[in-house]
């Protein structure tokens, strides 16, 4: 028997709930899949794909985590289709590179920050 067999979730901590949360649903097409606040300062918002697999928690009660810190890695199929997409909604991107694991790779990809300044790659894949 495998001790552990899926990543179903992480979180990740933000400063403004609505922000974070407008970010990754209008720009990125994120679903929410829960929204529990108590108040401002202990609100959680979890995020998927549409058709499922691992969720994001926002989380505006930061314990250890501290908002700016993380890097997330997406994976798109064409990765100038979801560069022009994401850059008519108003988000701030990089060239598209194609170097991700290193010069010769050939892995086409580009990175933006969201309202956090978290840094996220969109992939080629």
């Amino acid at each position: 028997m495998q001790l552990v067999n899926k990543f179903m979730m992480f979180s990740m901590g933000v400063n403004d709930m609505t922000k974070a949360k407008q970010f990754y649903t209008n720009k990125l097409g994120l679903t929410v899949t829960a929204d529990n606040r108590r108040d401002d300062n202990n609100w959680w918002v979890s995020l998927s794909f549409p058709d499922g697999g691992t969720s994001i928690t926002l989380t505006t009660f930061h314990e250890n985590l501290k908002p700016g810190t993380m890097k997330l890695y997406f994976s798109t199929l064409d990765v100038a289709i979801a560069r022009k997409e994401l850059t008519s909604k108003g988000v701030k991107a990089s060239e598209i590179q194609d170097d991700l694991f290193g010069p010769g790779s050939g892995v086409k990809w580009f990175d933006l920050k969201d309202p956090d300044e978290n840094q996220i790659l969109v992939v080629q894949t």
